[in-house]
């Protein structure tokens, strides 16, 4: 499947690397019709997680979630993993990329009444910047402002830079 979800906490997107199963279809089916944002509280540890307002199909195994993991429980419950647990669930996919403290501040560990936005698009991508050339500001990929002094892709007067 190879199929992307994005999670939007905030201002922050993560994309998320679907596996293939009944469940992760439906909720890609349902996604394309518009995003849907969650309200998710912390539980244990280890996870937030709440309603997802509708459920999915279930092929539940015995597994080890681990940071990361996004997972269907009990047909109608999403949680996402910023510890370990082993339960019977459906695997949603994985978030891509972040290390465990990374994962634990977006995730908001520890924290309730999560608002958590669940889409195939990425929101946070940049799709134009305009500027007047004296005036010209530039941004980091994730469309935050920054000083010419920042490490790393650039973007200043539609053109990227690599510092």
């Amino acid at each position: 499947m190879a199929q992307k979800m994005f999670l939007t906490i905030g201002d922050r997107s993560e994309a998320v690397t679907l596996v293939d199963n009944q469940a992760t279809q439906e909720l890609v089916a349902r996604l394309e019709q518009a995003p849907v944002t969650v309200t998710l509280d912390s539980s244990g540890g280890f996870e937030i997680w709440g309603p997802l307002g509708f459920s999915l199909t279930t092929s539940n195994e015995y597994i080890n979630a681990q940071a990361g993991d996004v997972i269907l429980y009990s047909g109608s419950n999403i949680c996402i993993f910023y510890g370990s647990n082993s339960w019977s669930y459906t695997r949603l996919g994985k978030i891509d990329g972040l290390t465990d403290s990374e994962l634990r501040s977006f995730l908001k560990a520890g924290e309730s009444n999560i608002s958590v936005t669940l889409s195939l698009d990425n929101p946070t991508r940049i799709s134009q910047v305009k500027a007047e050339e004296s005036k010209a500001k530039a941004y980091t990929t994730l469309g935050i402002r920054t000083s010419g002094t920042t490490k790393g892709v650039i973007i200043k007067n539609k053109s990227k830079y690599i510092k």
